[in-house]
């Protein structure tokens, strides 16, 4: 009897169980996109002085038409640039080897293949291109030769022109400070509305300034419009050749030599007192930024002493000829009859900026964020003898000798060329790293390119709707628990006719 009593329990269930079946088909579903994860892109920094490896990942469903870029991972390539390796077969693309290694680790091994490689060159190669034309296409092509044979997508090694270094580092400056877009705490990115920061970068054979104007263009050359995350910019860029920090270094004994008659032994003012060294005539006048200074007749094995005098006043005045601040065919001019208008907000100095502006306040042992300031340091900097700079700074003995010049080239450059005063020099950053993020072009490259790559198709799959799991988490538990109390209710049933039957 017992039995039989338990069997309508089977039935009834699966008659709950059926009408929850029947109530799934009609409850309605949602489409969920699955994170189809990241794309990778590598970045070749090739500059004058160095190479730089950087990789950088976004979501393969870009935002707003341009990849949300941000840095993976990088590695300094050891040695010189790439230009520096003209007329040595192979050795160019061979410099890239170990830090393209480190790429193949760094990179899912299922991303390779759809990992595009860029390499930009910078001013080095633009001077290289200038002075020998055959040998800059020789060590491109070197180097595409190196990075195809590495499992990734080569999409080509190009010389960029100096608007774009400029444009690309202004880019980088503004994404790294989140002007563009900014991810909130809903979980999505948003457009900021900040006001954009200008960027000025000083690199080896070149230095770059570049900011937002609305001024009338006085040179449409030095114009340019970028559009990033749904908002279009007018810039004002402009990029000196030959005014990075180690051609303008060149420059200055250049000049110097010839000024004082190309002798065996010559004062340098902008060297430290006690400094001594000689110089091949070669590694003066070997770059088209120094060329036309070459003595007549020139002995490219001669060798000539330069002696290190500290005369701060006399450093200002060879390096202030560097700059040609007479005539203007445009409304006004930097310098060397060149357009530009006044400049507005902030800025972010990075590259060398950074590195000299650092040595300055270590060696004053303050901030520096007025033009009195940084005079003040500059004079003191060069004064200062060499075995002092020595005791002071030992870590940066390979460059001692420089800051001076350098120094003095910056205040130049920023308060009578670009026509930073008092107020707007105060709005000037200093800084090599934006977060865990190097600043320089090659972040603003990639976010430039990675709006021209297809993005990633989104995995779509369908899924109930909150409420709809909430219904059933009900009902379930509702059906659980009267399966539950029905099956205690038979089991107290049975005991208790149990325990009449034995009392019977």
């Amino acid at each position: 009897m017992a039995q039989r009593s338990s069997l309508p329990i089977i039935p009834i269930a699966l008659l709950l169980f059926g009408l929850v079946g029947i109530l799934l088909l009609t409850i309605p579903t949602q489409e969920v996109r699955d994170a189809p994860g990241f794309m990778y892109g590598i970045v070749l920094d090739a500059g004058s002085s160095h190479t730089a490896l950087y990789i950088y990942k976004w979501p393969a469903d870009k935002q707003n038409g341009t990849g949300v870029v941000t840095q993976h991972k990088e590695c300094q390539v050891e040695g010189k640039g790439i230009s520096s390796y003209a007329g040595q077969n192979g050795a160019a693309g061979r410099s890239l080897e170990k830090c393209l290694d480190q790429a193949v680790k760094d990179i899912p091994k299922e991303r390779h293949q759809n990992t595009p490689v860029y390499l930009g060159a910078t001013a080095g190669m633009r001077l290289l291109n200038i002075s020998n034309p055959e040998q800059s296409s020789q060590i491109l092509d070197e180097v595409g030769l190196k990075i195809k044979s590495y499992p990734f997508n080569y999409s080509g090694a190009t010389i960029l022109s100096g608007q774009q270094e400029g444009a690309y580092g202004w880019v980088t400056v503004n994404y790294l400070l989140e002007n563009f877009i900014k991810y909130g705490f809903i979980g999505r990115w948003f457009s900021t509305g900040r006001p954009t920061v200008g960027a000025l970068d000083l690199g080896g054979a070149s230095t770059q300034i570049t900011f937002v104007t609305q001024d009338a263009a006085g040179d449409k050359r030095d114009m340019m419009k970028l559009r990033l995350y749904g908002h279009e910019y007018s810039l004002y860029t402009h990029s000196y050749l030959c005014y990075g920090q180690d051609q303008l270094l060149k420059r200055l004994l250049a000049q110097i030599v010839k000024s004082q008659g190309y002798s065996q032994v010559v004062a340098h003012p902008c060297y430290p007192a006690g400094y001594n060294k000689t110089f091949k005539m070669d590694n003066i006048f070997n770059s088209p930024c120094t060329s036309t200074e070459k003595p007549d007749p020139y002995d490219s094995h001669g060798t000539l002493t330069v002696q290190g005098s500290g005369h701060y006043e006399q450093c200002m005045g060879n390096v202030s000829e560097l700059f040609s601040f007479g005539s203007c065919p445009f409304s006004q001019c930097s310098f060397d009859q060149v357009y530009q208008p006044n400049v507005t907000g902030s800025f972010m100095a990075f590259s060398a900026f950074f590195y000299v502006h650092s040595f300055l306040q270590q060696i004053v042992g303050r901030k520096i964020s007025t033009t009195q300031e940084l005079e003040y340091a500059t004079e003191k900097l060069c004064n200062i003898t060499y075995d002092e700079l020595m005791i002071m700074a030992p870590k940066s003995k390979s460059r001692l000798q420089n800051y001076c010049a350098s120094s003095v080239f910056i205040k130049i450059l920023m308060l009578r060329g670009y026509g930073f005063d008092e107020e707007s020099f105060a709005r000037i950053s200093f800084q090599k790293k934006a977060g865990d993020t190097s600043v320089g072009w090659a972040l603003g490259y990639m976010l430039i390119i990675s709006s021209l790559l297809p993005a990633e198709s989104v995995g779509v799959r369908k899924t109930l709707t909150l409420g709809a799991w909430r219904t059933l988490l009900f009902l379930f538990a509702g059906l659980l628990f009267g399966i539950c109390a029905f099956l205690l209710l038979r089991c107290r049933d049975r005991r208790k006719k149990g325990g009449d039957q034995s009392t019977i």
